[in-house]
């Protein structure tokens, strides 16, 4: 599955999701991880929603979102794109918390992950 950080720096979940102007997106497999590029977002959108919205349409493809905050506003339209945001309690580890993904996918993932593994596998049938 492909997962994105909201990073300034590219090694820290370390932004919030409407301020972000990079996102590390990530591969993650019961195998490992792997860095697939960084996302660029210019903030270049002088209306909010617009900023939100360009966000969202550029992490088409990913499962997950990992950012320091979110709004409410953005958590729904990210929710309806069918990412889940996660929000970490403060600037964490990239690698930290992609090998916790990995072993979480390994045993025995809770339902959410499972629907994203499933869907994720069926979209490639």
């Amino acid at each position: 599955m492909k997962v994105a950080f909201a990073t300034k720096d590219k090694e820290t979940i370390d932004d919030h999701f409407g301020w972000a102007k990079c996102f590390a997106i990530y591969e993650i497999t019961r195998d490992g991880y792997k860095l697939l590029n960084y996302l660029e977002t210019p903030d270049d959108h002088t209306e909010e929603e617009d900023k939100i919205n360009y966000k969202i349409s550029s992490l088409e493809g990913c499962s997950i979102v990992f950012c320091l905050n979110i709004g409410p506003t953005a958590a729904t339209k990210v929710v309806k794109a069918r990412i889940h945001p996660i929000k970490v309690k403060g600037p964490t580890s990239i690698q930290q918390e992609a090998s916790a993904l990995v072993e979480l996918i390994k045993g025995n993932p809770p339902p959410w992950i499972k629907r994203i593994l499933f869907e994720e596998e069926n979209k490639n049938v």
